[in-house]
């Protein structure tokens, strides 16, 4: 086993903060800078590191554990009430659109599988959006609650889609939907297992004595689960990275307190994820990047603006069913470019296609790279609206109070 690529690779995870730090006004995500310092170091330009064997396997754990993190954002609480059909509403708006604009892409002879491509425009990145929300005091205010809600909305159909169609497994619709069923029924045994496990005083008892010491039990039965349902849903002919999000979800569900209760729970566990694996799958994204394939030729340029557009029009017009519980104007336009901030999954899903061959290299260069941009422009454009219906709102607030 040989560690040199992995230093490297671990290194500019370390040195990313430290340049992030230099330019504290630049609100520059840190995965935009980790892919990006990957393919300035790899093959495409410097050619000083190369994803080898132990390198390419934890990007693959680090892309999983990316995707559990994602799943335990998810909120089932919020998915209640008015809210709850406005997002459900914007989501149905999501797919139709996604079903065009791949159709119109194929139609026009852009893109081979357009149902990849569709697939992959369904989604944002929640666990980008949550910091951003809450550095803008905007988590509990309702535009802050569509957001989450829509995001996780689109996460979660995006990866249960992806899994749905494409996997190295081969089998036909129907018979990968029964699976898909049993994998739900399984889950939900899982949490009503753990649910009543849980009522055991006993076994409360010891997980909070265990918890903090060497055993660091909670981490232990968290790897368990994630490990455990991706390897069902791999077993099962779905992609690995379905039974980790699932795992997130579910996690998420039984203990729906962890963070007033034991906060230090999902401390550790994003530190392991962020301050290790994740990273990893970010930086070995970058070097494994087509540079080459983006630039070869004015058309692929080209398709950046375009892909950028439709991320816009998938994720961005849905917002409209949000117009109904009394957000403004500007309120609506960032909840738009939000919710069509995508990275994390875009990489998965082109990663995926070109194993097997639903994406030619040249249009996953181009995906990727309009996530690259969707996560730099829309943030730092919708901050300022975000502050400005924020202001909107705390007047017609008062003009209400006074005309009472």
């Amino acid at each position: 086993m040989d560690y040199d690529n992995l230093v490297i690779v671990l290194a500019v995870a370390a040195g990313v903060p430290f340049l992030l730090a230099l330019v504290p006004r630049a609100h520059l995500p840190g995965p935009v800078l980790e892919i990006v310092a990957g393919v300035v170091l790899g093959p495409a330009v410097l050619d000083l590191v190369r994803p080898d064997r132990t390198v390419e396997a934890l990007s693959v754990i680090g892309l999983s554990f990316l995707l559990f993190l994602a799943g335990l954002e998810i909120d089932v609480g919020r998915w209640q009430g008015p809210l709850a059909r406005r997002v459900a509403t914007g989501l149905a708006g999501t797919v139709v659109l996604a079903v065009l604009v791949g159709w119109a892409l194929g139609v026009a002879g852009v893109v081979e599988n357009t149902l990849l491509v569709g697939v992959a425009l369904v989604a944002t990145s929640l666990g980008l959006l949550v910091p951003i929300l809450k550095d803008a005091d905007a988590v509990d205010r309702p535009v802050g609650q569509l957001i989450i809600g829509g995001a996780s909305a689109g996460e979660f159909c995006a990866v249960v889609l992806l899994s749905l169609f494409f996997s190295e497994h081969t089998s036909g619709p129907a018979s990968r939907l029964l699976l898909l069923l049993g994998l739900a029924c399984l889950t939900a045994l899982v949490v009503v297992t753990s649910m009543r496990a849980g009522r055991s005083m006993w076994l409360s008892r010891t997980v909070a004595r265990l918890a903090d010491t060497s055993a660091q039990i909670r981490i232990r039965l968290a790897m368990v689960l994630i490990v455990g349902l991706s390897a069902v849903a791999a077993h099962l002919g779905f992609e690995a990275i379905l039974g980790a999000f699932i795992a997130g979800a579910v996690l998420r569900m039984v203990d729906p307190d962890a963070e007033r209760t034991h906060p230090r729970f999902h401390i550790k566990l994003e530190g392991l994820g962020y301050g290790f694996l994740v990273p990893v799958f970010f930086v070995t994204s970058g070097i494994q990047f087509d540079l080459d394939a983006l630039f070869a030729n004015a058309g692929t340029v080209l398709r950046v603006p375009l892909f950028l557009a439709a991320l816009l029009l998938v994720r961005g017009l849905p917002v409209l069913a949000y117009r109904t519980v009394g957000l403004s104007r500007a309120e609506l336009v960032a909840a738009g470019l939000l919710q069509a901030t995508s990275l994390p999954f875009i990489v998965a899903a082109t990663t995926i296609g070109l194993k097997l061959d639903a994406i030619q290299p040249d249009n996953a260069a181009a995906l990727v790279a309009a996530g690259l941009v969707s996560v730099i422009v829309f943030p730092l454009v919708a901050l300022p609206l975000l502050s400005r219906g924020r202001g909107a709102t705390d007047v017609r607030s008062v003009e209400k109070r006074g005309d009472g």
